[in-house]
């Protein structure tokens, strides 16, 4: 027999909780609910579930707060989080991904989709070579299932938009993508664009990395190709 995976659920909105728990017994896990940031964490100490569902506005302490906690815990660090939260604006989500969140999901959303992505969350737990790939080029390091960029140790604040199109750059290195193959690359790899206007973030992400990233280059007319190799001056 095996044995139910475990998912800590620490939320606050009777609703939200009722239909993740139905949810959760359709698929087969055990779901333990706690409905405030202080009695989540030690639920989470005490515990140690093979996943922790985490709301941000909660009583006693809030998500990230907690999220932070647990991430700075050699014996809880391990142990996959996924955000659910009404705050979708791009810097709250940077954040929680930065502190260490898998996936960050905004309500409303669908009990669904969300047992989709646990699901996904939780194999990728069980390959931590693949969830821990890192891709370098230059002076920069790319963390893609982490939704981090860095240069030498700095860490670089991209918006989701900027990330997933730099992500989609480089997995296509030294090929011209068009704008729209770009949009529909990204769309398909579930990223987060905010609109249709390609060079609008292209320019933001260039902004932000500076002058001396020159690894995007514009194909007139086309598009848009990451160069193989960086110029040199």
């Amino acid at each position: 027999m095996t044995h139910k995976k475990r998912i800590l659920l620490i939320e606050d909105e009777e609703e939200i909780a009722a239909l993740i728990k139905l949810q959760a017994e359709i698929n087969g896990y055990k779901l333990h609910v706690e409905v405030d940031g202080l009695n989540g964490y030690r639920a989470i100490e005490r515990e140690k579930p093979d996943l922790v569902l985490l709301d941000l506005m909660l009583p006693g302490q809030n998500g990230f707060d907690v999220c932070r906690k647990m991430k700075g815990s050699g014996e809880l660090r391990t142990i996959p989080l996924i955000i659910l939260s009404a705050k979708g604006e791009d810097l709250d989500m940077m954040l929680g991904l930065e502190l260490g969140a898998d996936d960050y999901i905004v309500k409303p959303f669908s009990p669904k989709v969300l047992f989709s992505k646990i699901k996904a969350v939780l194999r990728r737990s069980k390959d931590p070579g693949k969830a821990t790939k890192i891709i370098n080029f230059g002076e920069y390091t790319l963390e893609p299932d982490r939704y981090l960029l860095r240069r030498k140790n700095k860490t670089l604040p991209l918006t989701l938009s900027e990330f997933g199109i730099l992500k989609r750059l480089l997995a296509n290195r030294g090929k011209v993508l068009t704008r729209n193959q770009l949009l529909d690359d990204i769309h398909n790899d579930d990223a987060f664009i905010v609109d249709r206007n390609i060079d609008v973030h292209i320019a933001a992400l260039r902004k932000k990395l500076g002058p001396e990233f020159d690894w995007i280059e514009t194909v007139r007319g086309i598009g848009y190709r990451f160069r193989e190799e960086a110029r040199t001056t």
